[in-house]
């Protein structure tokens, strides 16, 4: 029988007697323009942590878990739809999910698909870590990589799920640099800088650039489940 890969589909009597790792894949329920759907970076946590598990190999024993579909998108709540807990409760909510899981698991690896929890993923995994649990987590970063719902993201979403791409919605937003916006980003959010929600130009993404990004990201966060190195910043490096 093929070993079950995912917590949420194991009984306990499967997780018993291991020394396992498992992936937590963290998202958000926020706006990504009219064209991608409001779990998108949960959606790409996923896809990442499931085709990293796939490509580890012995000695790591992993699961994937059910993902923590929300997180702190402050920014975006301009637009409806989206759901932000906060930083600060974000943070708690880490802090209680290491304390938990590592009760039965020897090492937790949070996949972060949205940016706006990292700060929070990083106080929370320190604390853990200073309490003597073997907890990191991993940023999925794509190089090059535009900021909301363009073309980076689009593209992800056409390799992963392309059902759920709108493509006769795609639309160019915002295309300055996120330095550029920063000031105006701080005090309005999304909404003060781009009508439709896009950081980014979305009209060129292709489903193959998005299969080489999901690869080289999925593949990056296997080889550091096997040498298993933790930055000061609680980053498995």
């Amino acid at each position: 029988m093929t070993p079950v890969r995912e917590l949420g589909s194991s009984t306990w009597t499967d997780v018993i007697d291991r020394e396992l790792t498992i992936l937590v894949p963290v998202g958000a329920v926020e706006q990504h323009g009219p064209h991608l759907p409001m779990d998108t970076d949960g959606r790409i946590a996923v896809e990442v942590a499931t085709r990293a598990l796939g490509q580890t190999a012995p000695p790591v024993d992993a699961l994937a878990a059910p993902s923590i579909a929300y997180g702190a998108s402050g920014e975006h709540e301009g637009f409806p739809g989206t759901v932000s807990i906060g930083a600060d409760v974000m943070e708690r909510l880490i802090v209680e999910y290491g304390r938990s899981a590592c009760r039965w698991a020897k090492r937790i690896v949070f996949v972060n698909g949205h940016g706006g929890n990292a700060m929070a993923l990083v106080a929370a995994v320190r604390l853990l870590r200073y309490e003597g649990r073997d907890v990191a987590w991993w940023p999925c970063a794509f190089g090059g990589a535009d900021a909301h719902a363009g073309d980076t993201e689009t593209s992800i979403l056409l390799a992963a799920d392309p059902d759920q791409v709108r493509v006769s919605a795609l639309a160019p937003g915002n295309t300055e640099p996120i330095a550029t916006l920063m000031p105006a980003l701080r005090d309005g959010g999304v909404a003060a800088v781009s009508p439709n929600g896009v950081l980014g130009d979305p009209t060129g993404a292709d489903a193959a650039r998005g299969e080489h990004l999901l690869d080289e990201n999925s593949r990056a966060l296997a080889a550091s489940l096997e040498s298993w190195v933790v930055g000061d910043d609680g980053r498995l490096a």
